[in-house]
């Protein structure tokens, strides 16, 4: 028997580095203002960092329960009824997961089965797909247009077949910063109401919405939220991308066989940062309630700091990301102009046409203004010398 190295057969054969690592790495490479990957350069709360401290001491440092440990859990039912007026059950209906990643991961592992039709809309989060493709299952994606990126329901309707299983939405929206209606979550369970089909509603900037009636979650809609996976991130909501802890939220029967993923996946999440986060949740209800006003300031103050540039800055109603349009500054393609700007400019952003199948010919770049002012201040002066 040969001894070379065996090759696998790739599953994924498509697939290389993500465009967000790529941008990272060459942002470092230039020492560059990274405005490209979607992580504060900020730390999250004293309070939460003391606890998990505190935690620690306290010797809670063993496996937490499968499903997530009681306290958070039931911190979290009683956020999500202050907030969606909908209280779910602690114990069977809100799993603890390994940030939001794991909880869609396991959602569509959990629902998607060979030959299964899944709905998303380009542009979209590069995690959707991969998993879909695993588990067997049909990516069908309908394009969205700049500048609004709305829904035309006409056409979702056109793409649901016998086969469509699962409806994967996002909102806000990672990447066009626009956010859903009331209206919309309406029209989503119009055209499923009646069709075998699932919802997995990607929510981890549900806490960052600008929008005046809020954010439109599939929680608050009493029939949808019978057949929906509602997603959540801490790493969001508290500035700690690097602690990896999310939820999902979904009825008992569909949480039961998430659970069966989830199980053989991580099993369990690091006891006292949850700890930590329930304490947080209870004693500081503030930070989220006050999320929408600070990240608007630095929304805002990267807007304004363009203001004077070449580049136009699309509308931004939720996440910590604008969209930008730099066609009056260069005719390169969103990948060429990103490495170009990066190398020569000193600002690393993310390309638009990463997160489409279909060509994606806008000349639009995404900006993270999940930073400090003197980052945004810095990187708006580089820009506006273009």
């Amino acid at each position: 028997m040969s001894t070379a190295a065996l090759i696998p057969e790739s599953k994924l054969p498509s697939l290389g580095t993500t465009i967000f690592t790529q941008m990272s790495a060459l942002a470092q490479k230039h020492n560059a203002i990274n405005l490209s990957q979607g992580f504060p350069d900020f730390d999250g709360p004293e309070y939460l960092r003391n606890r998990l401290a505190y935690h620690v001491s306290q010797g809670a440092n063993q496996y937490a329960p499968m499903t997530g440990t009681a306290p958070l859990r039931e911190a979290i039912a009683a956020k999500t009824e202050q907030i969606y007026g909908y209280a779910p059950d602690a114990n069977t209906d809100i799993t603890i997961t390994a940030g939001a990643t794991e909880s869609l991961y396991i959602a569509i592992t959990a629902l998607v089965s060979k030959g299964d039709e899944v709905i998303a809309f380009d542009p979209s989060y590069d995690c959707y797909a991969p998993a879909v493709e695993l588990a067997g299952g049909v990516m069908k994606r309908i394009q969205l247009q700049p500048p609004e990126f709305k829904v035309n329901w006409a056409e979702f309707a056109d793409q649901i077949t016998d086969r469509t299983k699962l409806v994967i939405i996002n909102t806000p929206h990672n990447p066009s910063a626009t956010v859903w209606s009331h209206r919309d979550v309406e029209q989503l369970w119009q055209a499923i109401a009646d069709k075998h089909i699932f919802v997995l509603s990607d929510e981890v900037y549900e806490h960052i919405c600008f929008a005046p009636e809020g954010h439109a979650s599939v929680l608050r809609h009493p029939e949808l939220r019978q057949r929906a996976i509602a997603v959540s991130s801490f790493g969001k909501t508290y500035h700690m991308t690097g602690w990896r802890v999310g939820y999902c939220i979904a009825p008992a029967i569909i949480s039961a066989e998430l659970r069966k993923v989830h199980q053989y996946l991580t099993f369990s999440i690091t006891t006292p940062v949850q700890l930590a986060l329930a304490d947080m949740l209870r004693e500081v209800p503030e930070h989220w309630q006050e999320l929408p006003a600070f990240y608007q300031a630095k929304r805002d103050r990267l807007a304004q700091g363009l203001a004077n540039s070449r580049l136009k800055v699309l509308p931004g109603q939720g996440t910590y990301f604008l969209l930008v349009d730099y066609s009056e500054v260069s005719d390169l393609d969103d990948v060429a102009f990103c490495h170009w700007l990066t190398e020569h400019v000193g600002v690393a952003a993310i390309p638009m046409s990463v997160f489409c199948v279909a060509p994606f010919p806008h000349k639009l770049i995404r900006l993270c203004f999940a930073k400090q002012e003197t980052t945004l201040d810095a990187a708006a002066e580089r820009l506006c010398q273009l």
